[in-house]
């Protein structure tokens, strides 16, 4: 029977009392790294923030009552927004699906593609969709095609990157199972790889357009068409109450999509 007196007892108890005092310290340094931020941004300044209340009474008060009687103008730009989700979602998953299998070490053909897939998927994830959009209206144009375009990018990066932690955690004993039978490295991957990973992938699709629909509003900041660019107008006009009836509008279609994402989620489990 173990004692306080056996080393091997002490060197366990040795060993969690060295765990704790690291979590300890790990929590410490990110609860300082939070004050911190939060002194820097002003967050504690409360002489300000009630200074500022009133104003945003005022400018709550002039968006009472929402003015619902453009609707009519926003019927298309709302179609754009959702076609722009839509289309960006869709660009992102045809090439996500071939870079998450390049950059997944389990089925990447070579270290070299390996390395490249894992750099484009950093890249893309790392510029926002805002400064996308801001290029590729200067490319292209104005309209949603900048929109659809930003979005899909910028979620190569992300969605690309989830595809390839799912196929990095296949079992691997189907997939040895298909190897055992001869199966070429495609055939391994369809029959081996894709059947595993596909739910998991339906549910990153799936949130990533939930996500592109809310994205896709503030892309009409820059040009880019759809419900935000609506949004931007009013703002710039001082219209406060249409600027408040176009949020109400993109709040219920923000519902809309994602109660429809959550359907469509549970049909592929």
């Amino acid at each position: 029977m173990e004692t306080a007196s056996d080393p091997q007892y002490a060197a366990i108890l040795d060993g969690e009392s060295r765990q704790r005092r690291r979590n300890a310290v790990e929590v410490g340094a990110v609860l300082i790294t939070v004050l911190v931020a939060a002194w820097y941004v002003d967050l504690f300044d409360f002489k300000r923030l009630w200074e500022g209340l009133p104003d945003m009474g005022s400018l709550f008060l002039e968006m009472l009552p929402p003015d619902f009687s453009n609707w009519k103008e926003w019927v298309k730009p709302l179609i754009d927004t959702l076609g722009m989700s839509i289309g960006g979602t869709a660009l992102a998953l045809v090439f996500s699906v071939l870079i998450g299998f390049c950059a997944a070490q389990n089925t990447t053909p070579h270290p070299v593609v390996y390395q490249i897939a894992r750099a484009i998927l950093s890249l893309t994830r790392a510029v926002p969709e805002l400064i996308l959009g801001i290029v590729l209206v200067a490319a292209v144009g104005f309209g949603a095609l900048p929109g659809a375009l930003a979005l899909g990018i910028h979620s190569i990066g992300m969605v690309g990157k989830f595809f390839a932690e799912s196929i990095e955690h296949v079992d691997p004993r189907p997939v040895e199972a298909v190897e055992s039978t001869g199966a070429n490295r495609l055939q391994t991957i369809i029959h081996g790889y894709l059947p595993q990973v596909i739910p998991q992938m339906a549910d990153t699709a799936f949130y990533r357009w939930e996500y592109n629909f809310r994205a896709s509003t503030l892309l009409g900041i820059v040009g880019a068409g759809g419900i935000g660019f609506q949004l931007i107008g009013a703002l710039r006009i001082l219209r406060y109450d249409e600027m408040f009836a176009i949020i109400l509008v993109i709040l219920a279609m923000v519902m809309i999509v994602d109660a429809t994402g959550a359907q469509l989620r549970r049909r592929f489990k």
